[in-house]
C-alpha cells in the first residue's frame, strides 16, 4: 500500500535533480571560417524531426572493415542510437561524438548488449579505413567489452547518404571555399524496427534522457523498474529535445496517492477497532 506514495517522492526527486533543457545546435560552433558563410548555404542546414517515421533500411553502405551492409543489419532486435557525422570534420563532428561518448559512458545500458550505435559519415570520399580509425577511438574511450559489435562507423555513396538523411531531416551544405561541410549537431533514437522515436539536439546529451528514450524506443524490454516509474512522471518534449516533468500527471499521481494513503490509515483504525470490540 505504499508503492504509490513512494512513486510519487521518487518524481520529485528527480524533479529536483534533473537537468535543465539543453539549447539545440543548428550549425557547428562559430569559428573565423564560418563568419563569412553565405546566408543562404546557412540557410540549407538544420534538423527536422521526422518523429515516428520509419527510415529505409534497405540502403547500401560499407562498415568499418570495407564490408557491403545494409542499414537494416543493425536493426530489428534492439533500439539504435544514430550520429550522423564526417570522419575528416575540423570541429563540430568531434564535439557531436565526444557528447554521446560522454552519455553512453554515464548508462549502464551497454551499447552491443542493450542498443546498437550508427556513426554514419555524410562525406562520400570518407573511406572505410578512416571509419575503421574513429571506430577504435571510440571504442577504446566507451572502454566496455563487446562495444565493438555494437557501435559502427559507416561510409557511403552520395545516393546513400542523401536517402537517410533526407528520411531523418538532417539538412547539411558543403562550403566549397573552405572545403567542409556545414551541417546541425544532434542524435537520433530509433525503435527495433527503424522508426525514428526521439532526438536530441547539440553537443550534450543528458544521460537520464537518453536513457529515456532508449526504454521507450525497446517498448519497455531493457531497463528498470525505475525507468517505467520516471516515465510516467516525465514526457518528451519535441520542442526541447528533451524529458521534462508532466506536471498534471505528477498532481494526478500525487492526489491518488493521498486517497489511498489515507484511505489505508482509515482501514487500518477501523481494522483495529474491530478487533477490540469482541474482547471489550
Amino acid at each position: 500500500m505504499t508503492v504509490l506514495p513512494y512513486r510519487c517522492l521518487v518524481c520529485l526527486l528527480v524533479l529536483l535533480l534533473w537537468p535543465g533543457p539543453a539549447l539545440p545546435v543548428w550549425a557547428h560552433p562559430a569559428t573565423p571560417h564560418e563568419v563569412t558563410q553565405p546566408e543562404p548555404l546557412l540557410r540549407q542546414v538544420g534538423l527536422d524531426q521526422r518523429l515516428y517515421e520509419f527510415i529505409p533500411l534497405d540502403v547500401p553502405f560499407w562498415d568499418e572493415a570495407g564490408k557491403p551492409v545494409l542499414l537494416r543489419d543493425y536493426f530489428g532486435s534492439t533500439p539504435v542510437i544514430l550520429s550522423l557525422v564526417y570522419y575528416d570534420c575540423p570541429n563540430l563532428c568531434t564535439l557531436v561524438l565526444n557528447g554521446l561518448l560522454r552519455s553512453l559512458r554515464a548508462l549502464s545500458l551497454s551499447v552491443g548488449q542493450d542498443f546498437h550505435v550508427l556513426t554514419v559519415s555524410i562525406n562520400p570520399a570518407n573511406p572505410p579505413s578512416l571509419a575503421a580509425e574513429r571506430q577504435r577511438e571510440y571504442i577504446r574511450g566507451y572502454g566496455r567489452a563487446g562495444a565493438a559489435k555494437g557501435w559502427h562507423f559507416l561510409t557511403g555513396q552520395p545516393e546513400s547518404i542523401q536517402r537517410l538523411t533526407q528520411a531523418v531531416g538532417f539538412r547539411y551544405a558543403y562550403d566549397a571555399v573552405h572545403g567542409e561541410f556545414v551541417h546541425a549537431a544532434g542524435i537520433m533514437v530509433l525503435t527495433p524496427q527503424g522508426q525514428l522515436a526521439r532526438y536530441f539536439y547539440g553537443v550534450e546529451y543528458a544521460a537520464r534522457d537518453v536513457r529515456l528514450a532508449l526504454v521507450e524506443a525497446a517498448g519497455s524490454k531493457i531497463g528498470s523498474p525505475i525507468d517505467q516509474l520516471l516515465l510516467l512522471c516525465f514526457h518528451y518534449d519535441p520542442q526541447s529535445g528533451t524529458y521534462s516533468l508532466a506536471i498534471l500527471r505528477a498532481l494526478r499521481l500525487a492526489g491518488v496517492a493521498t486517497v489511498v494513503a489515507l484511505g489505508t490509515g482509515v482501514g487500518v483504525m477501523w481494522y483495529r477497532e474491530r478487533r477490540k470490540s469482541p474482547r471489550s
